[in-house]
């Protein structure tokens, strides 16, 4: 039988923490931070949370594959 593949995309974006949450970095933070307001870059550091209503998507993709 065919087995499903980790999508490799998720697994470099998103982590699975011990307690079955899913933590992601946000988006906008890599380049052209120059047009983006002070507010907006504080905002963005770190890590964060992913609502519960896409949880579950994520660990199915994952696959059982996180850091």
């Amino acid at each position: 039988m065919p087995k499903q593949k980790t999508h490799k995309g998720v697994k470099k974006r998103f982590r699975v923490t011990a307690n079955g949450k899913v933590k992601h970095r946000f988006s906008g933070t890599s380049h052209l931070a120059s047009r983006k307001t002070h507010k907006m870059k504080r905002n963005r550091r770190g890590t964060t949370v992913l609502h519960e209503q896409f949880t579950s998507q994520i660990i199915t993709v994952l696959n059982g594959e996180s850091y």
